[in-house]
């Protein structure tokens, strides 16, 4: 089959897998999309599983504005031909937390260069790619653990700073970064322990949130 089958055979599954509730109550909890099948995960994964990974198809994929070929463009590039600045423009295009959550753990994190392009993301004003920057590094973290003395530096000020976020995405995607970094050994937990020691009696909303969450992790 070439790309255009591929794509209106993908379509024709997503239809005959329609939830209208799971739809429905996405939109309620404030997850809009211009077309939403409602089609859970472990589907979306079964239809992926039908397919090889392959740029072009994945590429179609993220280009039509409907949720559940979004998460099958994720699951279908391959890594190889994505280059940074295709990156870029993908993460431009994400416009909810599904979308941000799902292709960083798909995609994102698993890039050679996402190390980079997470502090890339994360420098930017964009609630949605400073999101992503967050995202992938808390993947990383995850993954890995360690990382230089001066990226851990540089990482955790911009995670501590964007707990002051207006965005309640941001601010949560920053605090996922500092948990993930106390988690990897007990010099991190304590590094961030001295980090927020101060901010016990904080009048401001984030540093609270901060301290509360650090306190809970040493518990």
């Amino acid at each position: 089959m070439d790309i255009k089958e591929q794509l209106k055979d993908i379509k024709t599954q997503l239809r005959l897998s329609m939830n209208g509730a799971v739809s429905q109550s996405m939109r309620e909890k404030g997850l809009v999309y211009k077309l939403n099948f409602g089609v859970e995960l472990p589907r979306i994964k079964m239809i992926a599983g039908n397919y090889e990974k392959n740029h072009d198809l994945a590429q179609a994929l993220w280009k039509e504005d409907i949720r559940e070929c979004k998460i099958l463009a994720g699951l279908l590039q391959p890594i190889d031909t994505f280059y940074p600045e295709i990156a870029d423009i993908w993460v431009e295009d994400i416009r909810n937390i599904e979308i941000a959550e799902l292709t960083c753990m798909n995609l994102f994190q698993n890039l050679p260069y996402a190390p980079a392009k997470s502090f890339h993301w994360i420098a930017d004003e964009r609630e949605y790619i400073q999101t992503c920057g967050f995202l992938t590094a808390a993947r990383l973290l995850m993954k890995k653990g360690d990382m230089t003395e001066r990226a851990a530096g540089e990482l955790l000020d911009q995670a501590i700073c964007a707990v002051h976020s207006e965005s309640y995405h941001v601010r949560n995607a920053a605090l996922l970064v500092i948990r993930k970094y106390m988690q990897h050994n007990e010099e991190n937990a304590f590094r961030i322990c001295r980090l927020v020691e101060g901010m016990a009696d904080s009048n401001m909303e984030g540093e609270q949130m901060l301290y509360n969450m650090v306190k809970a992790e040493m518990e």
